[in-house]
């Protein structure tokens, strides 16, 4: 990865986190809402880092790649079912999870789009 794809990917990856983490937090009292905001988020966090490597993504094979790399989302659902529902806390959790899984998720997905590139 070039340092101005690492730079571009810092930045799709940090904006669709900081974005999930604020759906996260504002919807954290009810279970599941905020996935409905925070899988189009990602979505668009997935086809932004595939144009940064050239990788031209429909919305099926985004959501198909975002799928794999999502598997985490089953820990973000626990603790939002766990926790979430606690006004106060379960905000900061559930805020601090979805825009950490978004982050995570973003760079497991520039990193397979880098090997994809390379060839």
């Amino acid at each position: 990865m070039t340092d101005n794809q690492k730079t571009k990917c810092h930045a799709i990856i940090h904006s669709a986190s900081v974005a999930a983490g604020g759906v996260g937090a504002g919807l954290a009292q009810v279970p599941g809402s905020d996935n409905l905001v925070i899988a189009p988020i990602q979505l668009t966090m997935t086809i932004s880092l595939g144009k940064v490597f050239d990788i031209t993504l429909g919305e099926s094979a985004a959501k198909a790649a975002l799928a794999s790399a999502a598997a985490a989302t089953v820990g973000r659902t626990a603790s939002q079912l766990l926790i979430g529902w606690i006004p106060g806390l379960g905000n900061i959790v559930n805020a601090t999870t979805a825009a950490g899984l978004t982050e995570t998720i973003g760079w497991i997905l520039a990193g397979e789009f880098d090997k994809q590139s390379s060839y």
